[in-house]
C-alpha cells in the first residue's frame, strides 16, 4: 500500500467554493480508478480554511495515474487559486 497525506490551507473564505470541487475529485478517483483504495476528505470546523486528505492506493504506480488522469488535472487547474499553502507527504507500507 502506499498512503498520501495532504494539508491544504485555502485562502480565507474560499472553502465553500473549494470543497465541492474536492469531493467530486475524491469520488471520481474511487469510482474510476482500479489502484485507489481509500481518498477520505477531512475538516475542522475549527479551522475551516483547512482541508486534509488521507488517500490510499494500491502502490506508487496507482497514484501516478492518479496524477495523471483528467479529473485530477481539471481539479488541479480549478483550485490553484484557492490554495494558501499545500503539503503533500507519501508512506510506503512496511508489512502487507
Amino acid at each position: 500500500m502506499y498512503a498520501v497525506c495532504v494539508t491544504f490551507e485555502l485562502k480565507p473564505g474560499l472553502a465553500a467554493r473549494f470543497m465541492p470541487l474536492m469531493q467530486a475529485n475524491a469520488q471520481l478517483s474511487l469510482q474510476t480508478e482500479y489502484g485507489c483504495r481509500q481518498f477520505d476528505v477531512l475538516t475542522d470546523s475549527a479551522t475551516p480554511d483547512a482541508v486534509f486528505l488521507y488517500e490510499l492506493y494500491s502502490d506508487r504506480a496507482a497514484f501516478d495515474l492518479h496524477l495523471g488522469s483528467a479529473h485530477f488535472k481539471a481539479f488541479d487547474s480549478a483550485v490553484a487559486d484557492m490554495i494558501a499553502t499545500k503539503t503533500v507527504r507519501t508512506w510506503d507500507a512496511v508489512m502487507q
